[in-house]
Order: C-alpha cells, then structure tokens, then sequence
C-alpha cells in the first residue's frame, strides 16, 4: 500500500468529520439533560466493570467443578483470576487523576441526615424514598463503601494465596476462608446491583452517556444541586467546612 498526500488530506478530512459529529453528538446530550458523570468517571465504572467480571467468572470456573469441566484448562484460567484479581484496583486508582472522581467519591463516602433517612425508610418499608436521595442515594453509598473493603480483603487475600510460602498456615488457612466466603458474597451483590440497575433505565443511561434528564433528577436525585456548566473544568473551590457533595437537607 503507497502512502501519498491525498490518502493522507483524506484521512485528516475524515478524522476532522468524526470529530465534529462527537462534538455535535456531545452538545445535543448537554441540551437534552444534565451531566451526572464525566468520562473519565465512566472509563473508570466500564473498565471496573469488565476486570470484575473477568475475575468473578473466572472465580466461579473454579468454585464449582461442574463449569470447570466445561471451561477446563484450570491452569490458564488460575493465571487469569490472579492477574485480573491483581487489576481490579488500577481503574480506581486511575480515575483519582480526575477531579470529578474525587469528587464523587468524596460524596460517596459521607452519610448526611436524609441518608440516615433514606436507610430506615428501606428497611421498614421495603421501598427506596427517592426524595432522599442527593447525587446519590444511601443503598448507593453503601454499595460503595462494600466494593471498596470487599476489594480491599480479596487483593489482600488473594496475595496470601498466591504467595504461600511468605506467610504461616494458619494465615493461608484464614485467608482462603475469607476469600471463599466474601466471593460468594460479591457474587451475591453484584446481582442485586444489577438488579436494581436493569430497573432504572436513566441510570444505566447516565452511566453510558454521562447524561441524565432533568425530570429524572427531580424525581429520583431532588437534593443533588448539579455544578453549573464549567465548574469541573475549572475545578470550584470549597470553602472550609461547606458539603463537598453540595447535596443540601430535605426542608421539613
């Protein structure tokens, strides 16, 4: 194949075409609804995502003998729990460069009044008070505060495992029952997570797009004040002491 300059404007002339229709794509969703999530916060929930559920699927080809004679080749499939295992924790890791994911997750990490709210009102009555909610919802945080410890415990378990000969047996025996049980347990989260996920087609949307409706932040997320156009890029500047989440109380 000869390169020449023609080939070359063409190509630069179609590259210049994609990006003006993402560019007319990006305005239109920003006309049509509010940003929840930047794209490095999706990078970062799509690539946790397809790490994680390598590192489940291949944990259950393990777990249970019948699906491992169906996969076989136990050693290859061993290699490829331990390293997606090890990878679990490089997407999050990555997305602190983003003020946006920091941002987040300092809202994730703090329970105001409402969540305590939102809480008592789930266990009593069975259902999720979405007049509650901020950016995110209680059962949000808590699913969060869980993947966090749950990734913690099985990276920390699973280097024990990996390396038996640097620790003492009855460290390799607690940690492979940790690693066991808390498996099971993951598995158990992730389904009711995407349980709830498949209910709420403007969620999954948000994460996809990274844009919301308004309507659905009024009914769903009413106590999120979302940051003006900008303000990520610019980065807003906290004063002491004000709620990073800008997620303001309930009005009695």
């Amino acid at each position: 194949m000869t390169w020449t300059a023609g080939s070359a404007s063409r190509t630069a002339a179609m590259m210049t075409r994609l990006h003006e229709a993402m560019a007319r794509i990006e305005a239109s969703r920003a006309a049509d609804g509010v940003r929840r999530f930047t794209r490095a916060e999706t990078w970062v929930h799509r690539s946790l995502a397809w790490v994680m559920g390598i590192c489940v699927f291949t944990g259950l080809c393990l777990y249970f003998p019948p699906l491992a004679e169906i996969v076989g080749r136990r050693r290859l499939v061993v290699t490829i729990h331990e390293w997606s295992g090890i990878a679990i924790p490089v997407p999050p890791l990555l997305g602190l460069a983003s003020r946006a994911f920091r941002a987040d997750a300092g809202r994730l990490g703090r329970f105001f009044p409402h969540d305590r709210k939102w809480l008592r009102v789930a266990l009593r009555r069975r259902r999720r008070e979405s007049g509650l909610a901020g950016k995110f919802n209680a059962g949000q945080k808590l699913y969060a505060a869980f993947s966090l410890g749950a990734i913690l415990l099985m990276v920390g378990t699973g280097l024990i495992m990996w390396f038996p000969l640097l620790t003492p047996l009855v460290w390799r025996t607690g940690a492979t029952f940790v690693h066991d049980w808390l498996f099971l347990i993951i598995v158990v989260a992730i389904i009711g997570h995407v349980r709830f996920a498949a209910k709420d087609p403007e969620a999954r949307r948000g994460l996809r797009t990274g844009y919301v409706s308004r309507r659905w932040i009024r009914t769903e997320h009413p106590l999120w004040r979302p940051d003006p156009p900008g303000a990520e890029q610019q980065g807003p500047a906290l004063p002491e002491g004000e709620q990073p989440a800008r997620e303001r109380p309930p009005v009695p």
